[in-house]
């Protein structure tokens, strides 16, 4: 792309930002979905996911659709708050009302404190109103290309090592490139677990996350002792607890593996707090965290200005909330790398569209908005709501 596309690029994309819309309604449905197996972490063991699509109509006829899982361990919400929080301030903040995506999106980040899953899910309704209203891809409306990809990962959670072997067995030769192991509280049960995945996958890279799971001296430790055993890390992922940065920072200059904060960053603020301590080398950012896809960005702004890169990643999400943070990934030069397989552990994968995956490589499919098809209310219903309206 030449210089005078780029400032005709630019130019293009701060006219769409600045067309006024306005909001008819919003809606929310519950949804409850099986796993196929249960996902086991350092913090919970999830078998299905109970999860709220926001739904928003602008004038026209357009729509759009957002959605949240409950995620009450991090957010502390519930498929209850999310859905009150989307019928009551967050409907009253957005329904009726008019401006650009931004004064929309501002308008959701001060509805009410907290919430930032709900929020998200407004916003990114909001959001793929918006695109499709101008008929084009989110991505491009953010910045990116259409036919950018980046490689995804898949998880192995927590479990007995002979598990935990299995599955990433399972994994690579399902095309799986890149091996994301959760790790717990138990050292030597975590040597065991990490050694297993190893044997049955010797050739997947791997990305180690402990879930806030050690004491800075543990971690040290435990990942000098991987480096010496010839581990082929990517990173290890928030291995002491988020509000120690003091710790964070120890810990990424006595190794030589890349540490990154998840539990650490929120917002723009956390952000930029991290890489002036030099605390962590590498950041992740979720929606489910970050309240949508604004403050998303202005954390991978921080970090691209710091020299920093960024992964986008996601909790138990269903397929429109892994969507959204594709395109968000793909847009930003920051983001490098993408956590997003959750919608591969659902017994049902809907609505159609939004992405595809290949050996490991995720790419968006295009058309309006997030290139999903709207998911009704009678889809993997949660009881007893259903569509609130």
């Amino acid at each position: 792309m030449s210089g005078d596309d780029t400032v005709a690029e630019t130019f293009v994309l701060r006219e769409t930002a600045a067309e006024p819309m306005t909001v008819v309604a919003v809606r929310a449905h519950r949804h409850r979905a099986p796993l196929l197996r249960p996902f086991v972490t350092a913090a919970r063991r999830t078998e299905a996911v109970e999860y709220v699509v926001a739904e928003v109509e602008l004038t026209g006829g357009v729509l759009g659709q957002g959605s949240a899982a409950e995620t009450v361990a991090v957010t502390g919400e519930s498929a209850e708050t999310i859905t009150a929080a989307l019928t009551g301030p967050l409907r009253r903040a957005l329904e009726g009302t008019g401006g650009t995506i931004l004064e929309l999106s501002a308008r959701i980040a001060g509805a009410l404190e907290g919430a930032t899953s709900a929020k998200a899910a407004l916003e990114v309704a909001v959001h793929d109103a918006w695109a499709r209203r101008l008929d084009a891809p989110l991505v491009e409306l953010l910045g990116g290309r259409i036919g950018d990809g980046l490689m995804n990962d898949m998880t192995i959670s927590l479990e007995d090592p002979e598990v935990m072997a299995t599955r990433a067995r399972e994994a690579v030769v399902g095309g799986e490139q890149v091996l994301k192991i959760k790790l717990g509280r138990d050292i030597d049960e975590d040597r065991r677990r990490l050694a297993a995945v190893v044997e049955a996958a010797p050739g997947a890279r791997l990305r180690l996350d402990a879930n806030q799971g050690w004491e800075p001296e543990q971690a040290i430790d435990i990942i000098t002792g991987f480096v010496a055993d010839g581990l082929p890390l990517d990173l290890v992922e928030q291995p002491v607890a988020a509000a120690n940065i003091e710790g964070l920072a120890r810990v990424s200059a006595a190794v030589e593996v890349p540490i990154m904060a998840d539990e650490s960053v929120w917002d723009a603020a956390d952000a930029r707090r991290l890489v002036e301590a030099d605390a962590v080398d590498l950041l992740n950012i979720k929606l489910a965290k970050t309240g949508g896809l604004r403050g998303a960005l202005a954390i991978a702004d921080v970090a691209r200005e710091a020299g920093v890169e960024c992964m986008v990643g996601a909790m138990m999400e269903p397929r429109i909330s892994i969507t959204a943070a594709a395109h968000l990934a793909i847009a930003h030069p920051a983001i490098t790398m993408i956590d997003l397989d959750p919608p591969a552990w659902f017994a049902s994968d809907v609505p159609a569209g939004g992405y595809v995956q290949d050996s490991g490589w995720l790419r968006l499919t295009g058309g309006p908005g997030l290139g999903l098809d709207r998911l009704g209310a009678d889809v993997d219903p949660s009881d007893p709501i259903g569509d609130d309206r």
